[in-house]
């Protein structure tokens, strides 16, 4: 195992979390206490604090994003958050990418069938 080590070398794999670019403790607070009381709500069925904690965090949330564009706005002409600003960008094409290979069954001869017509016949 050591040997194969040596010559080949050893990955990491791929990161467990992605950078979230808004993130900041406040978030993280509001996102707890709304965890809690989710976990309040099953058990005691108090669904109206869990509310208030869930709309407590979504506004957290967004003053967080709005605040970190316009840091990110104002820093446009410096390299180091032109990098950031890209890297942000590349993340929010992946998360809002169509997931392809849900449409494939296979057909009597045992062919995988991918457009939508013969899946429908």
């Amino acid at each position: 195992m050591e040997t194969a080590q040596d010559i080949c070398g050893m990955t990491k794999g791929p990161h467990r979390h992605k950078e979230i670019w808004w993130w900041n403790e406040e978030v993280a607070e509001a996102v707890k206490k709304k965890k809690i009381k989710y976990g309040k709500c099953q058990k005691e069925n108090t669904r109206k604090e869990y509310k208030k904690s869930r709309q407590n965090a979504k506004r957290v949330i967004s003053s967080a994003k709005e605040k970190k564009q316009k840091e990110c706005a104002n820093d446009l002409n410096d390299s180091k958050c032109q990098n950031k600003i890209f890297r942000m960008a590349k993340q929010t094409v992946k998360e809002r990418q169509d997931i392809t290979g849900l449409n494939c069954i296979k057909g009597a001869s045992g062919k995988v069938i991918v457009d939508d017509k013969g899946i429908k016949d």
